[in-house]
């Protein structure tokens, strides 16, 4: 079969895909069409997928003006015969969508008759109406539909309401994460995991550190992750809130999240949209306390203080005061970070996700489709 995906980076939803390999290859020969080339790739390989590079374009705001819609409609015409001719080519029992921003996919397996299931990992729901609706239509041309959360299958209004929800498996450490420190010597170590974006808040949480700085509390952040290109004005911005004061460390993109939590005491998600937050699950699961944002699929996820910590989104005061409440109680928050690893590794453990996600792509070749044979 063949799996569809819009990024060749590696953050959460592209990890997700990652272990939508694994659970697919056992039974199926399974090719990746991604728009580049990039860190993403060799980790499909490693997970048993061929690779193929076929530039497709993705839904972005910038296509959203009259010039954009233009541009939009002329790299589709170029990419739709190439899509549809792999397809054809590979004989492809399903078509596996992971987003729905890439509905130029959906579209080559309705013309070239082969079955789609869309795994939607959005939850666009600050979007006016038309756009959402308009962002949700080509969801029709799907045979069925999986989404990561309840707020995934709210953003998506009537389309949404027959989707199945599978929640993401999130792969535990591949070895047991150094606990956090037992008493804090020296300045808190603060990180957050994730793309440089306003979307995932890192504004927020340098704002919310100097804020606790001001409070008096010894903190430190670490921002670990990059920017989209187009948006080099956004890290721009943050390293000048951030000042010269050491007190927040741009570390950039790194491929394995575990080291950057084994060196925090705290791991925050202060994200203003955030469909899952896989990240959130990482950090229970390398025994960080969490603080999160009260937002769509991180309330899901977090229940303030039985696994975590939750705060009003786009307000770096509550998220400052959120942390320090773990601060203030330090002994109570490593308790609450061993019972967080333990709900998540229950809750979002990366079996039942691959169980689950055979079960749909299952019916959706149906039960008696064989494994794709190999190309001639």
């Amino acid at each position: 079969m063949v799996l569809a995906h819009p990024s060749p980076d590696l953050y959460g939803s592209d990890r997700m895909l990652v272990e939508s390999v694994r659970a697919l290859v056992p039974g199926h020969r399974v090719i990746v069409a991604l728009p580049a080339d990039g860190p993403l790739s060799p980790a499909l390989r490693e997970a048993g997928a061929e690779v193929v590079v076929l530039p497709v374009p993705v839904l972005r705001k910038s296509y959203m003006t009259p010039f954009g819609l233009v541009r939009l409609a002329f790299a589709a015409a170029g990419a739709l015969p190439r899509a549809w001719r792999l397809l054809r080519r590979e004989r492809a029992a399903a078509l596996y969508v992971n987003t729905v921003t890439i509905p130029l996919w959906l579209l080559a397996a309705r013309l070239a008759r082969v079955p789609a299931l869309c795994h939607v990992h959005e939850a666009e729901d600050d979007v006016p109406g038309p756009v959402r609706a308009a962002l949700s239509m080509p969801l029709r041309l799907a045979r069925s539909v999986v989404v990561n959360s309840r707020a995934s299958a709210a953003a998506l209004g009537s389309a949404g309401r027959g989707a199945q929800i599978i929640y993401n498996g999130v792969e535990e450490p591949p070895e047991p994460v150094a606990p956090p420190r037992a008493v804090l010597d020296g300045p808190a170590r603060i990180v957050l995991v994730g793309r440089l974006s306003p979307r995932k808040g890192s504004d927020v949480a340098v704002r919310a550190v100097r804020s606790l700085r001001d409070r008096g509390y010894d903190a430190n952040l670490t921002l670990v992750g990059s920017v989209f290109p187009g948006y080099e004005w956004f890290e721009e911005e943050l390293r000048g809130l951030a000042g010269g004061d050491g007190a927040v460390a741009f570390a950039g993109f790194r491929p394995s999240v575990w080291n950057s939590f084994a060196e925090a005491d705290i791991a925050i998600v202060p994200s203003r949209v955030e469909p899952f937050g896989n990240v959130a699950v990482e950090a229970m699961l390398a025994g960080r306390p969490v603080v999160a944002s009260a937002t769509q699929g991180l309330v899901e996820i977090v229940a303030d203080g039985e696994n975590g910590v939750l705060v009003a989104p786009d307000d770096p005061d509550a998220l400052a005061a959120g942390i320090a409440r773990l601060l203030d109680d330090w002994d109570g928050a490593q308790a609450m970070a061993k019972r967080a690893g333990a709900d998540a590794a229950l809750r979002f453990g990366k079996d039942r996700y691959h169980r689950e996600l055979r079960d749909a792509v299952r019916r959706l070749a149906g039960p008696d489709a064989d494994p794709i044979p190999p190309t001639a």
